[in-house]
């Protein structure tokens, strides 16, 4: 059996989507082996890179500080705080981890669209990089969107309570909280994406998209209320007004592709 990744090209027959479920199975357990490889040597990166991302990640509580009066701000600044012995490494490993992941994104999308390409047409193949390229885009927009929306967004959590309380911030979990942010609206922005694609195999046409436009937004409102993990108004209508100008873009590439 065979541990690391086969270096040869695809049969004819695998390119034509005749493989078996045995051959499937093969296919994605070198897919996979792939991406965990792509992951770790993005991660050895990640590793040289902790400073300046750690820098990124406390930037919007370091504005929120900022914001503040002078006699309401911590005594500590903008430093965050860790209670156990374990705690500072992991929270360095875990940003490692999550920049390899950012790094080794283009790899894994690359090999998620080669494990489904047997079972496309020739027409759709020639998808791969639009799609791959499409999809990094999205992503690094909807993770850029959610930054920059970040420190009105502790704002208005952070002085729910008043000015009566001060924040003492767990290191990892605010790190965590700030992935986990970034992270929704990356998945979120792919929104136009996901119905172009369905709209090129035939799920999905651009009258029905028309036709179910009240109940879309309507839905779009509600998992934005659900993926946010900050539940605050300000990044909920930051997610929501995108992803409704999203599904009018759909639309309309819809129409576009159609001719």
């Amino acid at each position: 059996m065979r541990v690391f990744p086969r270096l040869r090209r695809r049969t004819e027959d695998e390119q034509t989507g005749t493989m078996t479920l045995v051959e499937h199975l093969d296919e994605l357990r070198h897919r996979l082996i792939v991406c965990c490889i792509a992951i770790a040597g993005a991660a050895v990166i990640g590793w040289f890179l902790y400073g300046p991302v750690l820098h990124l990640l406390l930037r919007p509580y370091c504005h929120y500080v900022q914001s503040l009066p002078e006699h309401l701000r911590p005594a500590s600044g903008c430093r965050l705080n860790y209670f156990s012995a374990l705690e500072p490494m992991l929270i360095k490993l875990r940003i490692v981890l999550y920049t390899g992941l950012v790094i080794a994104l283009p790899v894994v999308l690359y090999q998620l669209w080669m494990f489904i390409v047997p079972g496309l047409t020739q027409r759709e193949r020639r998808m791969a990089v639009p799609f791959v390229v499409a999809s990094i885009l999205l992503f690094a927009l909807g993770a850029l969107f959610a930054y920059l929306t970040l420190p009105r967004g502790l704002n208005f959590l952070l002085g729910f309570a008043g000015s009566e309380f001060q924040p003492v911030l767990q290191g990892s979990q605010f790190i965590f909280f700030v992935v986990l942010v970034a992270l929704a609206f990356g998945i979120s922005f792919e929104f136009p994406l996901l119905l172009i694609c369905l709209e090129l195999v035939g799920v999905l046409s651009t009258d029905q998209l028309r036709k179910w436009r009240r109940y879309a937004i309507l839905g779009i409102a509600i998992f934005a209320a659900i993926i946010t993990p900050s539940s605050d108004p300000y990044t909920m209508l930051a997610l929501t007004i995108p992803m409704c100008l999203f599904y009018e873009a759909a639309i309309i590439v819809g129409r576009l592709l159609k001719r």
